[in-house]
């Protein structure tokens, strides 16, 4: 953003050790002082253009890299348990933990998991489960927590996955110039000749199976009540799984999980981003998507997929020097909890507990089969251009539930231009944006109809005599 000031002392000290320079030889690589090198990654200096310049040119980087700030989601995550009353009333500062969040991410890290490990203990305190008796050494995440902050830290883009995907598109033809109606056709013949292996689009065994291989017998049983674009990611997901072991397995050793199960969850999650890369591939997508602006259901018509695959895939679009429109991409279900979030946005989402009832996520379920738009605005100043939706996934039959999701798309207004759905809003300076915020307990907005909680970082007054919507004032 104009006149913001980049701090990046983490990172600068992380190519200085990934090209095993002393401070003094990167010091001379940019023509600086030793001591302004010292200053800039205890980020008591800012990076001036000259040096990312130097950066970017002597060590290969993007230079978007050295300007975002990667360290926001870890400052939402962290702001939001230091909000938690177990911290009492002296709760570090922003300029404090923008420092942690900056030159340790480390120990924000281990808040977050300490955090984590109180809140479970407590959980099952409260319920009166005995699980910490019987398992003292237990994880304090759950393996589906540990696997979703995987993808969160990420970004949501794993670049050797996608570039594979990306090549292997582009050898059997799925990008959007190929007919629709026969992309499909052309997986399957791809993998009964790559493989030797038989798919068959039958009726499944259970309800709720879509999917099953069977490594012995080389055969593939896809539902046959999938939708055509469900049928192709679940085939391109198994694929991914047999032609990508190295590069998932080398993805999984790194990310260093505590269990077992949280790798093999984790697994499925890489699988399922290959079969999203390869059914959109990353250049033909991009420029897809730019010429549509970002037209959700023309994207949906040339790639032959669902608009929540569509909607996703938007927001893993942040391959360095091939960057798109930085979205964040959401889905809720009809409890109003959060069961699938990713941000390349300064917006993060809550952790621990509901999002902001302002939201026009929350009005999609009324406004079914509709895209609806809103201009909100967070308590950081951040505004953002919202998309919201609602969709029904039926069931096998009448005494099968459905279920039934809310989506959230949007991007900073920024870059509302390049949407379509920005045509005929007013997105100047003088619009009129909706107050959103995080979660109500780390919101400091004083004037909120719809607050639940107080914020736990500020101080409540209650007048017996006067009584407003909200039964209390924040002082």
């Amino acid at each position: 953003m104009p006149g913001r000031k980049i701090f990046a002392g983490a990172r600068l000290k992380a190519i200085r050790d990934q090209h095993r320079l002393t401070q003094a030889q990167l010091a001379a690589r940019l023509d600086v002082s030793t001591s302004y090198v010292n200053q800039i990654e205890n980020n008591q200096r800012p990076l001036t253009a000259a040096v990312m310049l130097a950066l970017a040119e002597g060590f290969n980087l993007d230079l978007s890299e050295l300007m975002s700030d990667k360290s926001d989601r870890l400052l939402a995550d962290l702001r939001e348990v230091l909000a938690d009353p177990v911290f009492g009333a002296g709760t570090p500062s922003l300029p404090e933990l923008k420092t942690v969040t900056s030159s340790a991410p480390s120990t924000a890290h281990a808040v977050l998991r300490l955090y984590e490990a109180y809140r479970k203990s407590a959980e099952r305190l409260a319920s009166m489960d005995d699980a910490l008796a019987q398992q003292p050494g237990g994880a304090p995440q759950t393996a589906y927590e540990e696997v979703r902050d995987f993808f969160h830290y990420a970004g949501n883009y794993l670049d050797p996955l996608d570039r594979a995907a990306e090549e292997l598109a582009g050898e059997i033809g799925q990008g959007p110039e190929h007919e629709p109606r026969h992309r499909l056709d052309r997986l399957v013949a791809y993998v009964e000749d790559a493989h030797a292996i038989k798919i068959a689009f039958t009726a499944p065994e259970r309800p709720d199976m879509i999917r099953a291989f069977d490594r012995v017998a080389r055969r593939l049983s896809v539902s046959e009540r999938l939708e055509p674009s469900t049928q192709f990611f679940q085939i391109a997901a198994q694929l991914g799984l047999m032609e990508q072991t190295t590069r998932i397995g080398a993805i999984l050793d790194a990310a260093n999980f505590k269990t077992a199960d949280a790798r093999r969850i984790c697994q499925i999650g890489l699988a399922n981003y290959f079969a999203g890369a390869l059914q959109m591939p990353y250049g033909a997508f991009l420029a897809a998507a730019e010429a549509e602006r970002h037209d959700l259901g023309e994207l949906a018509h040339r790639f032959d997929a669902s608009t929540e695959q569509i909607a996703h895939r938007l927001s893993t679009l942040q391959r360095p020097k091939a960057r798109g429109v930085p979205f964040f991409f959401a889905r809720i279900d009809a409890a109003g909890t959060i069961t699938k979030r990713h941000s390349a946005t300064p917006l993060q989402f809550a952790r621990f507990g509901g999002a902001c009832p302002l939201w026009n996520v929350h009005q999609a379920f009324e406004a079914h089969g509709r895209i609806i738009r809103q201009l909100a605005e967070t308590p950081d100043g951040h505004r953002y251009l919202c998309l919201a939706w609602s969709a029904e996934k039926p069931g096998r039959g009448f005494r099968s539930p459905a279920r039934r999701y809310a989506y959230a798309l949007g991007c900073e207004i920024e870059f509302a231009s390049r949407l379509v759905y920005a045509d005929g809003l007013a997105t100047g300076p003088d619009a009129a944006f909706d107050p959103i915020g995080v979660s109500c307990r780390i919101c400091e907005r004083r004037n909120c109809a719809q607050r639940s909680v107080p914020p736990v970082a500020a101080a409540i007054s209650v007048d017996p005599d006067r009584r407003a919507v909200v039964p209390y004032e924040i002082v």
